[in-house]
C-alpha cells in the first residue's frame, strides 16, 4: 500500500521544519522538543474527572494521572504506559490520547509517569509500570475502579513495558491483567535485523537511528538485549499471558517485531487479534488531531478493551 495521503503531508510537515536527529543533540534538546507532540492529537475531549496522584512503590512514589469517565462506577480501568523510547514523552504528551480511550472504552484510564533513562535505566520503568499496576489493581475501589477488571496497555516503549508487566504479573504469581493492549510495541532490541527495520529505517518518523538512540540510552550493558523484561520477544515462553490486541503500522521499523509477538502470543495460546494499519507510519493513534486513522485507531482499541472487560456499551457495567 502506497503511504496514507494525510502522513505523507504531515512527514513533508516534519522534514520542513528543520529539525536535527534525536542524536544530534541531548536527551533534554529531545525532550524539549517532543513536548508539541501531544498537539498532533488534537483538541483534548472533555472527561468527567481528571486527578494527578503519586503512589507508593518499593522505590519511590510513582505520578499518575487518572480520568474518569461520566457514569456511575465502579469502572474497569485501563493502566496506562505512555511511548517515547523510555526516554522521552509524559503524562502531558499522552494526555489527549488518555482523555479519547477514557471516552471510548468507558472506563477508568491510569496513565504512569514512570521513571525515565538515561536518569534511570533498565529495568526502572519496568519496575514502575508493574508497581502501579499491582496499586491499582488492589486499591482499584479508590478510585471507583473494578479489581476484577484491570487491563494494561501502551504505546511504542509504553508497549513494550506492557508486554513485559503481563510477564512480571505471571512469573511472580501475581494477579494478572485481563487484557493488554499493545500499540505498534517494541518487543525486541533494535539489532534484530527485520524486513521493517530496513524498509522503514529512514523517513517515517520513527527511524533505525531514534530506536539506537533509545536503547543505548536505556540499557545497562548489552547482555541486557536477552533479557525478556527488556526484550519481551526473547522470552522462553508466552504461555498464560492475558488475551492482546496489537495494533501496528506499514511503515513502522517496530512492523515485524510487533506482528511477530503477536504470532508468538497465538502460538501460545493466548487469544490475539492483530491489526495493521496500512499506509500508516509509528505514533498515529498518538496523530489523531490529523489523520484519520488515527482516529480509527482509537475506535479499535476501545472496542477491544470494552469486549476484554465484558462491559455493556450503554451503561459501562459488567455483563
Amino acid at each position: 500500500m502506497p503511504l496514507d495521503p494525510q502522513a505523507k503531508a504531515l512527514l513533508e510537515l516534519m522534514a520542513a521544519s528543520g529539525a536535527p536527529p534525536l542524536g544530534a543533540g541531548s536527551v533534554a534538546d529531545a525532550r524539549q522538543g517532543i513536548a508539541a507532540f501531544a498537539q498532533l492529537g488534537g483538541e483534548p475531549e472533555p472527561v468527567a474527572h481528571i486527578e494527578d496522584r503519586q503512589i507508593p512503590s518499593p522505590d519511590q512514589a510513582i505520578p499518575v494521572r487518572i480520568y474518569t469517565p461520566e457514569g456511575r462506577g465502579p469502572f474497569p480501568v485501563l493502566v496506562y504506559f505512555h511511548g517515547g523510547g523510555w526516554v522521552l514523552c509524559n503524562l502531558d504528551t499522552h494526555d489527549p490520547l488518555c482523555r479519547s480511550l477514557a471516552n471510548a472504552a468507558e472506563c477508568v484510564v491510569v496513565s504512569v509517569d514512570y521513571r525515565l533513562a538515561p536518569e534511570h535505566k533498565f529495568p526502572a520503568a519496568a519496575e514502575d509500570c508493574y508497581a502501579a499496576t499491582q496499586w491499582v489493581m488492589n486499591n482499584a475501589a479508590s478510585i471507583n475502579g473494578d479489581a476484577h477488571r484491570v487491563a494494561i496497555g501502551g504505546d511504542s516503549a509504553g508497549g513494550n513495558l506492557s508486554a513485559v508487566v503481563a510477564l512480571m504479573a505471571r512469573d511472580r504469581g501475581a494477579q494478572a491483567p485481563v487484557f493488554q493492549l499493545l500499540i505498534y510495541p517494541a518487543t525486541e532490541h533494535y539489532l534484530a535485523d527485520y524486513p521493517s527495520s530496513r524498509e522503514n529505517a529512514d523517513g517515517y518518523f520513527l527511524t533505525r537511528d531514534d530506536m539506537e538512540w533509545f536503547w543505548n540510552h536505556y540499557l545497562n550493558n548489552e547482555a541486557e538485549t536477552d533479557n525478556p523484561y527488556a526484550s519481551p520477544l526473547r522470552a522462553a515462553s508466552l504461555i498464560g499471558l492475558p488475551a492482546a490486541l496489537v495494533i501496528t503500522a506499514e511503515f513502522d521499523p517496530l512492523r515485524d517485531e510487533g506482528e511477530f509477538y503477536a504470532a508468538r502470543l497465538q502460538e501460545s495460546g493466548v487469544a490475539t487479534r492483530l491489526v495493521r494499519y496500512d499506509g500508516m507510519i509509528h505514533g498515529f493513534l498518538s496523530m489523531a488531531g490529523v489523520l484519520a486513522q488515527g482516529r480509527e485507531g482509537i475506535g479499535l482499541a476501545a472496542g477491544g478493551l470494552r469486549s476484554a472487560f465484558g462491559a455493556k456499551p450503554d451503561s459501562g457495567e459488567a455483563d
